[in-house]
């Protein structure tokens, strides 16, 4: 068997990192079956559904280099083959007209409310067993599945009654779920409701066009969050209804915060393009996400490529996964000590293009590329990449911060400026002769390092990060270095 697996994201809104989860972990077994990743679109809910968010998804994906085989499928163009699909199934008497009205159903929703008010009341003033089986009996109906009068092919009310397709839902047995992570899932078929597949309005129902399109689109994966659980429940008899196959599920824990709540807006950025915006590189995202909830049984940092040979549906856990910010900032500076210097020079450049509200000159951009393979070691985000660099991009005289004044006392200006002279005559300008030359200066000073050092440092950067003084001089050059001391003393 051929492996089909597919992502359909609801178009209401942003790419959520756990929609972006569900993306990977259907490319990830697509790849390992050497199968096809498929996208759907599905926006049959044209109220909420936009071409904003149908884009936004769309780069997301895009920036995950999550890239699906084949063409998108939009689910809404699709409704004539989805009322086929009804069509057919009435045809086979496993669906049918239903003229039930909706006043009817809310009648019966309503009783239904009431019952379950009284049971409930009934059980808190410790009831008798036999005065709850009565309460129940009385409303049964009421309780229990829906179950249309007209399933069996009764007579509308009037030639021209408005009905909905119903599916004609199973009796007895029960609908099993052999899923792939939660295990077997079992639910009685009197629970399941002759559910709607077309609306009065000949609309198909998402339950309908899913199982449609899974079938048209030979997907034979469906790996999703477990928030879709019982819908698998709801969709295998409609696959069963057309005398066709369902397809194997995969229904995947749902990703909570830090705190072992559900994500929300509380706990910050949620959408894809929020993490992005936030300095993490694609790679580092994929590396984590693909480990939230599933373990090749080490702790390697794997890009997804890697992860292709080692990804196993079996090795997804059943419980919920939670987000743990200081790990994603692990992996991610460990991608981005491993990032092409061009990229992450770019990639800074942007952020302090946003930051600073211009561009950087052609200067300060070839300063930023030289000292790439050094600032990458230190930072975990693109902002804080942009943040190491902020030292050798000021322009002189160099505005201290308050600690960096503290230290310019006078005695250590008079050491600032010998200091200068001891520079000046260093035989090369790398960060393995400036070193040498600092310990001698200090050695000569009768002084530790620690008694010049932070000074120095307030000298050459006025108080922003840097990386340690031989490789902040070097970063700087002779005469940058050199003039910014001569700035302070």
């Amino acid at each position: 068997m051929s492996v089909v697996t597919r992502f359909a994201p609801s178009p209401t809104g942003y790419l959520h990192i756990g929609g972006a989860r569900t993306a990977l972990f259907n490319w990830l077994f697509a790849r390992r079956m050497g199968g096809k990743y498929l996208l759907r679109i599905e926006d049959t809910d044209r109220a909420r559904s936009t071409p904003e968010a149908i884009a936004a998804i769309i780069d997301g994906l895009s920036w995950l280099d999550l890239q699906h085989d084949g063409d998108i499928t939009y689910q809404f163009a699709r409704a004539d083959r989805h009322r086929e699909a009804a069509e057919a199934m009435i045809a086979r008497g496993t669906a049918f007209r239903c003229y039930v009205t909706p006043k009817e159903l809310e009648v019966r929703r309503a009783k239904g409310e009431a019952a379950r008010a009284e049971l409930q009341k009934a059980s808190e003033r410790g009831a008798s067993d036999a005065e709850r089986l009565a309460i129940y009996l009385r409303a049964a109906d009421n309780l229990e599945a829906f179950r249309s009068p007209y399933r069996d092919g009764g007579r509308p009310p009037s030639p021209d009654a408005p009905f909905t397709v119903r599916l004609r839902a199973p009796d007895d047995g029960d609908v099993l779920n052999a899923d792939l992570i939660q295990g077997e899932v079992r639910i009685k078929a009197r629970d399941i409701d002759d559910l709607v597949l077309l609306r009065a309005d000949g609309n198909p129902t998402y339950m309908l066009s899913v199982v449609v399109d899974d079938h048209d689109m030979g997907v034979t994966h469906v790996i999703r969050g477990d928030d879709h659980l019982t819908n698998a429940a709801r969709q295998i008899p409609i696959f069963q209804a057309m005398g066709w196959t369902p397809p194997k599920f995969a229904h995947v824990p749902l990703i909570y915060g830090e705190d072992g709540k559900k994500l929300s807006k509380r706990h910050g950025a949620q959408a894809v393009h929020e993490w992005r915006d936030m300095g993490y590189l694609p790679e580092a995202m994929n590396a984590y996400l693909m480990r939230l909830g599933w373990s090749p049984g080490h702790d390697d940092i794997l890009t997804k490529e890697e992860a292709v040979s080692q990804f196993e549906i079996g090795q997804i856990g059943k419980a919920p996964s939670r987000l743990d910010f200081k790990k994603l900032d692990s992996v991610n500076a460990h991608f981005i000590s491993r990032a092409d210097d061009a990229r992450l020079s770019r990639l800074a450049e942007q952020h302090i293009a946003l930051r600073d509200g211009a561009p950087l000159s052609m200067e300060s951009s070839a300063a930023l590329a030289r000292a790439m393979p050094v600032l990458k070691t230190r930072a975990k985000t693109v902002p804080e990449l942009a943040e190491q660099a902020r030292f050798l991009l000021a322009k002189r005289p160099l505005v201290l911060d308050d600690k960096a004044k503290s230290l310019m006392k006078d005695e250590f200006r008079q050491r600032l400026r010998r200091l200068r002279d001891a520079l000046e005559k260093a035989p090369a300008w790398d960060h393995i002769a400036l070193s040498e030359t600092l310990k001698a200066f200090a050695t000569g000073e009768g002084v530790g390092l620690g008694q010049i050092g932070p000074g120095l440092r307030a000298a050459l950067t006025g108080g922003a990060p840097s990386p340690d003084l031989g490789q902040t001089l070097e970063l700087l050059g002779r005469e940058e270095a050199l003039a910014r001391i001569a700035d302070q003393v």
